[in-house]
Parts: structure tokens; sequence; C-alpha cells
């Protein structure tokens, strides 16, 4: 059961706080995840890669489009947060499972991007022209928060289960660059030489710190997750992507991240302050 923080505590839009919450004056490190997190460039994906999916899928004896397209959705959105690559290796394995000669994963990936890239190309390209302002792929209320962060001497860290090369394009496209620096990371290839817990344990090893002292934001389940594991404050980013600013929470992404130990859960960042203020607790 959440809380919902009361009348006067500040904060105008939805925000719950989980059972056991408590302040973290001690926080100096803050990860965030990118894509429905801070940047809303990619929004749509799921359109893409489902039904490449159920293309690329051999049908059951009576299975209709809607089931396979069901079975889809479901490995896909599990994977969620993960490197791509990941999702290409659970789409061959299913292959292989109904008697068909699946690719090599980073082919299915290739494929994917390629396809992606023929959506979101021309709103990388309308941010650089000036034909679109950066807010508009923007999660609501982002800047804000990043520019607080900074304020109270917090290090901003990035990790995107996106390719490396694309996070980096895309942050400098909308201006985050700035408050990252050079701790911005995405996937690679050779997807064993990255990961989010990775990231976590290096930040945490090479600033001598305990896993109290990180805060992160994340809209999948799996920065989440790996923070709660260190013993991280963990702020779930329920965003309604395809209505930015709405103010409304995504219901499957608050019932999955709070099922992996969200602390708090938020639909945007128009409450940054009172947020903030919640979280160290002044």
């Amino acid at each position: 059961m959440t809380s919902i923080p009361p009348a006067g505590s500040g904060f105008s839009g939805s925000v719950e706080f989980a059972p056991g919450f408590a302040p973290r004056p001690g926080i100096t490190h803050a990860l965030f995840d990118f894509d429905g997190t801070l940047s809303l460039i990619r929004e749509g994906w799921p359109d893409i890669m489902v039904p490449m999916f159920v293309e690329m899928l051999p049908a059951l004896p009576g299975e209709t489009d809607a089931d396979r397209r069901r079975l889809c959705l479901d490995d896909i959105m599990r994977l969620n947060g993960k490197q791509t690559i990941y999702q290409m290796i659970q789409l061959a394995e299913r292959i292989t499972e109904r008697g068909g000669t699946p690719r090599e994963p980073l082919w299915y990936k290739h494929e994917y991007l390629r396809r992606l890239d023929e959506r979101i190309r021309h709103r990388v390209e309308s941010i650089r022209s000036g034909a679109r302002s950066r807010e508009d792929f923007t999660v609501h209320g982002a800047r804000r928060l990043l520019e607080l962060l900074r304020e109270r001497g917090v290090a901003l860290h990035l990790a995107s289960g996106t390719d490396e090369v694309f996070v980096k394009q895309e942050a400098a496209a909308l201006g985050f660059d700035e408050f990252f620096g050079p701790r911005i990371y995405g996937a690679l290839d050779d997807y064993k030489r990255f990961s989010k817990k990775m990231i976590i344990d290096r930040i945490l090893a090479e600033n001598r710190i305990p896993g109290e002292k990180l805060l992160s934001f994340g809209d999948g389940y799996v920065e989440i997750q790996n923070t709660c594991e260190v013993g991280g404050l963990a702020v779930a980013v329920a965003s309604d992507e395809a209505n930015n600013g709405s103010g409304r929470v995504d219901p499957w992404k608050r019932e999955r991240l709070l099922g992996v130990g969200a602390h708090v859960v938020i639909p945007d960042y128009r409450d940054a302050v009172p947020l903030l203020r919640t979280v160290f607790g002044s």
C-alpha cells in the first residue's frame, strides 16, 4: 500500500511513496535512464518492435496474429530497460522453440534500429534545425529537475539500454549533455561489456560511496531493481509518453515498478521542488 502526500505538502500532481520511504539527506550521486525518463525522441518504439517480432515469429497451428502479438509484447516489455539485444535474443529463442532457424540476434537488433530510424530520424533533425523545440521531446519538467540536482551538488549519470552512440547524439540534441558530461553510458554491440548494474557498481566503487548515497530515476524495471539491490533510493517515472505533460501515471509502468521495489512513483517532474525537498529531507 502506497501513500499520497497530504494537502499542503507542495505537490500539485500525482505522487506515491512506498511504505518505509525515508528521506536520504546524504545522497551524492543520481543515475538516470534515458528513453521515457528524460527523452521522448523514441516514443512509440513498441509500435516498431512488436510488429517486427510478429512478422519474424513462425505461427503455431491455430494461433492467431493477436495471440502472437500478445506473446511478443509480453516478451518485449518484460525485458524493457535492458539492452535491446536481450529482446532480440528472446526473439531468436522463440523462433527456435517453434522449429524455425533464427538469424543472429545482432541482425535482428540492426534491422529493428533501421526500422526505428525511419520513424524517429525526423525528430532529431527537427530539433537541430529549430523546427521543433527540445521541450517537445523532453519528459515534462526534466530539465528543471536536473538543474535543481546540479544546484545541490549531486553528480549526474545517465545509463541507457539504447546504443551508446545514439544516446549521446540524442542527449546532445536535447541539451542534456551539459548536465552529464562524460558520464553518459549506453549499450554496446559486445553486450556483455555493458549493463546498468555495471554502471551502478562503477559509480559506487569509483566514488567510494555506499548504495544509500545513490538516487535513481527510471521507467524500466532494470534500473529500479538494480538501485534497490544496492540500497539506493529509486524513483519510478511512470510516464505517459504519448501524452507528455498530462500528469497521468501509466498504470502498467506503475504496477511493474512498484513490484520491483520503487520507493516513489511520479508521472513526470512537474513537482521537482517538493519531490527533492522530500527525498533529501530539506
